[in-house]
C-alpha cells in the first residue's frame, strides 16, 4: 500500500502521503460496501489510516493558534474521533484527503476550544457567586501584591479566555 521513496529519498515519520491516503481511503470504502452488500457490520479503518488521522491531528496542534492549550490531547482526541466519524462522507473521486480531514480536525479544536471556554466560564462564576473568589485572592499582600497588580492579574485571566 506504501509507496516507495524514488532516488533515495528519504520519508518522512510525520509525512502523510496524499497518494497512498486515497489509496487507503478506496480500499476501506470497498470493504465497507463489501460489507454492507453481506449483511455484516462495518469493518474497522485501518492501521495506516489510523496514524494517517493521528498525524494530521498531532501536527496541527503544533500551529501557533492551537499550541498553548492545556487540553490539547483532548483536541488531538475530538479531532481523530471526528476524522473516523466522517471518513464515509469523503467523495473519493476527490484527490486530496489530506485538505479534507484536517479541515475536519480544525473545526474539532474550534469545537472543543468553545467547550473548555465555556466551562471556564462556568468555573469562574461558580467560584465568584460563592464568594470563594476572596479566598482564593485574600492573603496576596504577603507576596507582595496590592489589589491593582491582582486586578490586572484577574483581568489577564479573563482577556485568555475571552
Amino acid at each position: 500500500m506504501l509507496a516507495v521513496m524514488s532516488k533515495g529519498k528519504k520519508r518522512s515519520e510525520h509525512y502523510v502521503s496524499n497518494k497512498d491516503f486515497h489509496l487507503a481511503l478506496l480500499e476501506h470504502k470497498k470493504r465497507v460496501n463489501a460489507a454492507k452488500e453481506k449483511g455484516l457490520p462495518k469493518p474497522r479503518i485501518s492501521n495506516y489510516l489510523g496514524e494517517c488521522f493521528l498525524k494530521i491531528a498531532t501536527h496541527l496542534s503544533y500551529k501557533p493558534n492551537f499550541v498553548n492549550y492545556m487540553f490539547k490531547d483532548d483536541m488531538i482526541c475530538d479531532g481523530i474521533e471526528n476524522c473516523i466519524q466522517y471518513i464515509d462522507n469523503f467523495d473519493t473521486d476527490r484527490t486530496n484527503p489530506f485538505a479534507y480531514f484536517t479541515q475536519i480536525v480544525y473545526y474539532a479544536f474550534l469545537r472543543r476550544i468553545a467547550k473548555e471556554k465555556k466551562q471556564l466560564e462556568i468555573k469562574t462564576k461558580i467560584i465568584e457567586k460563592s464568594g470563594f473568589d476572596e479566598v482564593f485572592f485574600a492573603d496576596t499582600s504577603e507576596l507582595g501584591y496590592d489589589s491593582a497588580d491582582m486586578n490586572s492579574i484577574k483581568d489577564s485571566i479573563n482577556y485568555r479566555f475571552s
